[in-house]
């Protein structure tokens, strides 16, 4: 089944007449739907997987990043209202952990609608600055980050410089989102958040991780799968698991 195109953020690989819980998924920097393309296959029945499609690659490369996570929120946030009919699960690697957070804020303040959970992955906490000059760096620069941080990819983009018109540009305004977010105080959520780290990723720590506790009043709990900063590209199947695990909602009898 071709994934569902009509939405402008949002794409859905595999739809559901009457999804009981829907998890929606934020790639990291310089990440696109497709890096969630294979979860439905691993969720659960009854869940309806959604992955957001930031612009400026794949189906929307033609399209300018916006010029910051509040740009972000507010357009995701418009598009999901109408599938607040069923319980959400907010999932973000990465960078997309920190637009599934103010996603999350902007839901349960702006919409009174708040998520069921939020899962973040491979992220520290929001008021901890990334900082950086990425953004800024010439091509070659932002190429040899690439190749640092791993991911796919990223050697085959190093080795090809006549793609880099089309790819570098969504890239960079990722780092540049990322680098210059600065976090607004403002209470703690009210909902459970799971925080999820690769066992040996150099990008950041699980002390780090565990700073997630402090932005929630409900519970908190932290798991480690093996891999680096992209584990869930090799692991999928255990982190869709560790996402879901627990919901009542999928306990209940249909």
């Amino acid at each position: 089944m071709l994934p569902r195109t009509t939405a402008r953020w949002l794409r859905c690989r595999a739809p559901l007449s009457a999804p009981r819980l829907r998890l929606v998924c934020f790639p990291h920097a310089g990440g696109a739907a497709s890096f969630f393309a294979g979860w439905s296959a691993h969720a659960p029945e009854g869940v309806e997987v959604h992955a957001v499609q930031y612009p400026g690659r794949e189906d929307r490369v033609t399209e300018d990043v916006p010029g910051g996570v509040d740009d972000l929120v507010l357009a995701v946030t418009g598009e999901l209202a109408p599938l607040l009919d069923r319980p959400v699960i907010l999932f973000g690697h990465s960078m997309g952990a920190v637009v599934a957070y103010e996603v999350a804020r902007r839901l349960s303040a702006g919409y009174g609608a708040p998520p069921r959970r939020l899962v973040v992955s491979a992220r520290h906490s929001p008021d901890e600055l990334v900082g950086g000059d990425v953004h800024l760096r010439d091509d070659a620069g932002l190429v040899a980050e690439l190749r640092r941080v791993g991911g796919a990819g990223a050697e085959m983009l190093a080795a090809t410089p006549e793609l880099w018109p089309i790819f570098l540009p969504a890239i960079r305004g990722d780092y540049r989102i990322e680098e210059t977010y600065r976090h607004r105080p403002g209470p703690p959520l009210d909902i459970e958040v799971t925080a999820i780290a690769g066992a040996v990723d150099g990008e950041v720590t699980l002390e780090q991780i565990d700073r997630w506790a402090g932005y929630t009043s409900a519970p908190f709990t932290r798991h480690v799968v093996p891999g680096d900063h992209f584990f869930p590209a090799h692991y999928a199947e255990q982190v869709v698991g560790l996402a879901l695990g627990g919901l009542e909602v999928l306990k209940e009898n249909r």
